[in-house]
């Protein structure tokens, strides 16, 4: 079998132990991530209204704050970061090589690479999904779809955040005694924009921590990291 080659994927396990087994990886982030989601729920409400009682301004019950501005603007500025993160790091690892890194491609593959690498049009395989044989319009979405995914939701997310952010904001300002400001002005408010950065520093960082210390470090076994043996130079290598 060449590299360029199809290859049959496994048959898939039944049971309830099989689907845990073959799903165990979304599983245990869709877990994770619903137990931070509701302990941040339940950690927000009561900072939350630690401020209420320093305003001296009546409590919130926990269905009031996880329907409030103020949750849905803290959990909307993490996913807009988040996604963006994943948008950048699958658009510029198609072009952008980082030698000796398991992130990212080999040095000579740099582009979208030729129809017989990514089996589609006459090299698809008969597992290969319909629009990758396809041609046209279909093929060109269909070869961009999880950029595409990821760029939708990282713009919806944002577009969240700054209503939200804007409801929340004005809150603040109206229990100040203060004008509420429009939307389009809170877009150029420093409120939104230090949401903003500190969330996205953090995530950029984090890929380009991941992309240069998978060249020098090891997790053996993980696919992340390249086999504990292989050189600090090779690049694209992964583990298994």
């Amino acid at each position: 079998m060449t590299e360029d080659s199809p290859r049959t994927a496994p048959p898939r396990s039944r049971g309830l132990r099989g689907f845990a087994r073959d799903n165990g990886l979304g599983l245990f982030f869709l877990v994770s991530f619903l137990a931070a989601l509701l302990g941040q729920a339940f950690a927000g409400q009561a900072d939350f209204n630690d401020q209420m009682i320093a305003d001296r301004l009546r409590e919130v019950s926990f269905g009031e704050y996880v329907t409030s501005s103020d949750f849905a603007v803290d959990v909307s500025e993490n996913w807009q970061s988040e996604y963006l993160q994943f948008f950048l790091y699958i658009g510029v690892t198609v072009w952008l090589l980082q030698r000796g890194s398991p992130e990212s491609k080999e040095l000579h593959k740099a582009g979208r690479e030729s129809d017989r690498a990514q089996l589609v049009g006459a090299h698809a395989g008969e597992g290969s999904p319909r629009w990758a044989r396809a041609g046209g319009w279909r093929r060109t979405v269909y070869s961009n779809s999880l950029l595409l995914v990821m760029g939708t939701i990282f713009l919806l997310s944002w577009l969240v955040q700054s209503i939200t952010g804007a409801a929340a904001y004005n809150e603040q300002r109206l229990r100040q005694l203060q004008a509420p400001l429009s939307w389009y002005d809170y877009l150029g408010a420093a409120d939104f924009w230090n949401r903003t950065l500190q969330n996205w520093q953090s995530e950029l960082l984090a890929v380009a921590s991941m992309a240069v210390l998978s060249i020098y470090l090891r997790q053996r076994g993980s696919p992340e990291s390249k086999p504990v043996g292989a050189a600090h130079g090779a690049t694209g290598v992964e583990g298994g």
